[in-house]
């Protein structure tokens, strides 16, 4: 009995389909024309939005050359200014840069203080981040710093690296971290130094107090009466403009481009405050003048 019943259940369910089928079947071929019609409709409809698609996506082409174009004029332009702002504003000025993050982007810092008549006495770039297991370890390797704790490294490396700026004479501590692959330097510690430039920023993380360096070398320096700018690119993910600036000193967040160093120009000859395109800057530069 259960077979049969099954058995009639399947048979109504196969009649159910044809019928169904035969009608959807009959229903197309008596409704043909208005389905082709309906068809060439859609299609005229879908060709008109392709060519607008088309049409627009060539203007935003046309759009976007002519953009590049005044991009690299405009480049080229503020490349041949600068001169003209910066040109002797820093004559006889030492400066010292010191890079937290490792990024090597001084060159274009370099340049500009360089046209402005100062001279880069040194460039100090911290290698790797703080935070590793590796580096802390390294760190703790270094004579007299085997019981220091976490929190302390940060500033015992802060305070070695601004007693070698100015030649307090640490060499041996300084050539230890160079040579456990922590610092990188170039140019000559100990000059006289009119200001210290702290190129921060991080692709990586916030700037945590406990680990940073930034802040207390800032300290250090400024206790020393020697005047810090901290700077850093547009690109940075995450600023140290904000903390930097609690430390009252001047900052420029668009170092990578010609207003920027400009600015950071204009700031070390006096022209005090926060330039930039973020949120933190109260300017893009400070008022110009070629005098």
């Amino acid at each position: 009995m259960i077979i049969d019943f099954r058995y009639h259940i399947a048979s109504l369910v196969a009649v159910f389909l044809a019928l169904g089928l035969g009608i959807l079947i009959g229903g197309i071929f008596l409704k043909s024309d208005i389905l082709a019609s309906r068809q060439k409709e859609l299609t005229d409809r879908l060709e008109v939005q392709i060519e607008q698609l088309r049409q627009k996506n060539e203007t935003a082409e046309k759009e976007l050359s002519s953009l590049k174009l005044n991009y690299k004029a405009q480049g080229d332009f503020e490349k041949q200014v600068l001169p003209l702002l910066v040109k002797g504003r820093l004559q006889g000025y030492q400066l010292a840069i010191i890079e937290t993050n490792n990024y090597s982007f001084s060159n274009n810092i370099v340049e500009a203080i360089q046209l402005s008549g100062a001279e880069v006495s040194s460039i100090t770039t911290l290698i790797g981040d703080l935070a590793e297991p590796a580096n802390k370890e390294l760190l703790k390797g270094q004579k007299g710093w085997e019981n220091v704790n976490d929190n302390e490294l940060a500033a015992r490396l802060a305070g070695a690296i601004v007693r070698g700026l100015l030649g307090a004479g640490n060499s041996d501590q300084i050539n230890s971290l160079v040579e456990a692959g922590l610092l990188k330097i170039s140019g000559e510690y100990g000059k006289p130094l009119n200001g210290v430039i702290i190129a921060g920023g991080s692709q990586e993380h916030e700037i945590i107090k406990s680990s940073s360096v930034d802040l207390p070398m800032i300290d250090l320096l400024l206790a020393r009466q020697i005047p810090v700018y901290g700077v850093e690119e547009t690109t940075t993910s995450f600023s140290y403009m904000k903390e930097y600036q609690k430390k009252r000193i001047s900052t420029v967040d668009d170092i990578d481009t010609v207003s920027g160093q400009a600015a950071l120009v204009m700031a070390i000859a006096g022209q005090a405050g926060h330039y930039g395109i973020k949120p933190t800057a109260q300017k893009l530069v400070p008022p110009l003048s070629l005098e």
